[in-house]
């Protein structure tokens, strides 16, 4: 039997509409908005930097079960792909002569997928509970080194030193949150999830999503896609087929004893550009002559987005199937 007969009947337009369609839609309302009226998206960047996505990523520590051997793995996992995809980003960018800000706008658009508002739903849909579990721990994790890590890259930018970018990440109230949430749950005194605290932070948290991809939609507004497609071709091919590879070879290697979750861990590291890139850009990075970095990464968006249509819908199946992991 091929691998093809062993495939399941997966249903493209089922996958489309439970995680592709919504992140399409409101960044389409973020478009229309920034086509119609002049819309200045760097103060959502602030709000979005400094309260709604850390009130996301501490609600996700707060309240989602981690026990000890999949957290440790999923950790080494996450650290180990980002790293992968970020030496793979700087070598192939600065070959191709790149340089700041696009060549930190490159690194964050391959290095990064988009965890959260896209692979959350996605691997609900395809892996059930444990999928979502899963997904939303991988988004908090990663979340912290988007906004240590990624904000760095996308500082290096700036006309200011590495080291004044190093600063700027000690700046950013997530670490600190992230450190103080992990702390509260070694001791015990997390608030209940029905109490009036974690409440307002899963509010704050839930409004993140929708208000990235408004930014997003908003950025997308101001780009000829026509002249910047060609220019983001080698970054949405390392992005749709060469992360996937790395990650199944780090699922591989840290050796999962759940295979539900080594098969959601791949399915999100072949998720689509993330859209916190397009925050940070926004936020940190400096101007250029030409193609910005904002741009950049908002195109990148866009088109990996686009072309995981297809390219999720078959790594879906061959996940569901057995054939990998």
């Amino acid at each position: 039997m091929s691998l093809l007969d062993r495939l399941p009947t997966v249903s493209l337009l089922s996958i489309f509409a439970t995680a592709i369609l919504p992140v399409v839609a409101v960044a389409g309302a973020g478009y229309l908005l920034g086509r119609f009226r002049d819309v200045d998206p760097g103060a959502l960047n602030t709000v979005t930097v400094y309260v709604l996505a850390p009130a996301l990523v501490v609600y996700s520590f707060a309240t989602t079960p981690f026990p000890a051997a999949t957290l440790a793995r999923v950790v080494v996992a996450v650290t180990a792909f980002s790293a992968a995809m970020i030496a793979v980003a700087e070598s192939v960018g600065r070959l191709q002569g790149q340089t700041e800000p696009l060549l930190g706008a490159f690194v964050l658009v391959v290095a990064f997928p988009n965890v959260g508002n896209f692979g959350i739903p996605l691997s609900e849909f395809a892996f059930g509970a444990t999928g979502r579990s899963t997904a939303i721990l991988v988004t908090a994790l990663q979340g912290v080194l988007l906004y240590t890590v990624g904000v760095y890259i996308a500082a290096r930018g700036d006309d200011g030193s590495p080291l004044s970018s190093m600063k700027r990440v000690f700046s950013i109230p997530l670490v600190y949150a992230v450190v103080g949430t992990l702390a509260a749950r070694w001791i015990g005194v997390v608030p209940p999830e029905s109490s009036a605290a974690m409440q307002t932070i899963e509010m704050l948290g839930n409004a993140s999503i929708p208000v990235m991809l408004l930014i997003l939609g908003i950025r997308l507004s101001n780009v000829r896609v026509d002249e910047t497609v060609r220019r983001v071709g080698v970054a949405s091919v390392a992005k749709l087929a060469l992360a996937p590879l790395v990650g199944v070879g780090i699922a591989l290697a840290v050796g999962f004893r759940d295979p539900v979750v080594a098969r959601t861990f791949v399915l999100l590291a072949a998720a689509p550009t993330a859209v916190t890139p397009v925050i940070l850009v926004g936020a940190f990075s400096g101007e250029s002559d030409g193609l910005s970095a904002g741009q950049f990464v908002s195109t990148s968006v866009l088109v990996t987005t686009l072309g995981s249509v297809v390219t999720v819908t078959l790594l879906v199946a061959l996940l569901q199937s057995g054939a990998i992991v």
